[in-house]
């Protein structure tokens, strides 16, 4: 390799929660570069997450993960934080008429029976007392969801990297990416890395980081979400209040720091960027809650958006790319990124290392095939 290049066995392209998170998971065996393209970690989407953990929320495929992703949030290893990852929230789906049927389906599906239950109409409105009961014909309760405190989630791994010995590179924007023998030479604004693996755990700009190194794309579909803090009427117990959010997911809220963080929901086409809030996505959002509860929202405290990415399944892709030895994929995680992240992280970084499915996920019913990219292609699975 290149007397030039800093030399590590892996290299990991984003510093989000997926690549911090598999990063940490290769352990203290492995040299490990993780590359970030801005002044910090998790500037995007991680940073931008509505921060809920619900099994209920996704999938087939992602509500396994989230499964398996449950034991470590509940206990996380030794040392990782001293902050309680959970905190009790709740998540409150939503129906009118038109959309009953919908949310029966969701119902059905047999590995909801143990966190949720179906609610009448009244007794959605025991949860939520803003409800407007001629609004609803149905409503289901995932009393084992909560809000994830995402912050230490994320600075957990990046601990758990650098106790391991791996290094941290922001500032670090990939500008050309080579092979070289049975390896990988990444040239980045902060230097060249080498390594015989490459893990390509950029977020929005995965499919970018494949094109740089020659590899076919999955088809990653970037989505633009915007979401606002607003304030909301004194009500005994806010605080307590589940996540609301239509079955259709034409809106979602929950409180937040004494506020209500809202949501349309929105699902816009985007290139890969520092996504900006829209305003027109907000009117709508305000409209919609309008509608379903008693609030009159005036006021804005704060507007974001972030950018939720997936491929045409919007199931995950963590494997090794078909058409490039060394080169591995984890990415299209979706708006379940944050939620699935203990158990995604601890299955890619196994299948990085040739290990097989953690014997947990598998019992669960995980396939390796079920996230591989080469399902994405032509024939595929």
């Amino acid at each position: 390799m290149s007397e030039h290049a800093y030399s590590f066995d892996v290299i990991v392209i984003g510093a989000g929660i997926a690549g911090a998170g598999i990063a940490a998971e290769i352990g203290a065996g492995s040299r490990v570069a993780l590359l970030e393209q801005e002044a910090q970690p998790g500037y995007h989407t991680t940073g931008r997450s509505a921060a809920v953990f619900a099994e209920s929320y996704g999938g087939p495929l992602v509500r396994i993960l989230s499964r398996g992703s449950r034991p470590f949030f509940d206990q996380p290893p030794a040392g990782f934080t001293d902050t309680p990852l959970l905190l009790p929230r709740g998540f409150l789906f939503i129906a009118r008429e038109d959309q009953r049927e919908a949310l029966e389906a969701l119902a059905d599906q047999p590995d909801l029976s143990v966190t949720s239950r179906r609610l009448t109409p009244e007794q959605a409105c025991e949860h939520l007392p803003l409800l407007r009961r001629d609004y609803l014909a149905a409503a289901l309760l995932d009393h084992g969801a909560s809000d994830i405190e995402v912050h230490a989630l994320h600075q957990g791994y990046l601990a758990q990297l650098r106790r391991h010995g791996g290094r941290l590179q922001c500032q670090a924007r990939v500008e050309r990416i080579e092979r070289i023998g049975q390896g990988w030479r990444v040239h980045s604004q902060a230097g060249v890395f080498e390594a015989p693996l490459l893990v390509n755990a950029a977020g929005a700009w995965a499919d970018q980081v494949g094109a740089l190194a020659g590899v076919a794309g999955i088809g990653l579909q970037p989505l633009r979400r915007t979401a606002a803090l607003v304030d909301v009427p004194g009500h005994a117990g806010q605080e307590h209040w589940p996540l609301t959010i239509d079955i259709d997911e034409e809106f979602y809220f929950k409180p937040d720091a004494g506020r209500l963080l809202l949501s349309r929901g929105d699902e816009t086409p985007s290139e890969p960027c520092d996504a900006q809030p829209d305003e027109m996505d907000l009117a709508v959002a305000v409209d919609n809650i309008e509608r379903a509860t008693t609030l009159d929202i005036r006021r804005m405290h704060s507007r974001w958006a972030g950018l939720r990415s997936f491929v045409a399944d919007r199931s995950p892709v963590a494997g090794f790319a078909p058409d490039a030895a060394g080169f591995f994929w984890l990415a299209g995680q979706g708006g379940y990124g944050i939620q699935t992240a203990p158990a995604l992280s601890r299955f890619a970084a196994a299948r990085l290392l040739g290990r097989d499915v953690p014997a947990d996920l598998a019992d669960l019913g995980l396939e390796a095939p079920a996230l591989s990219p080469a399902r994405l292609q032509p024939g595929g699975r």
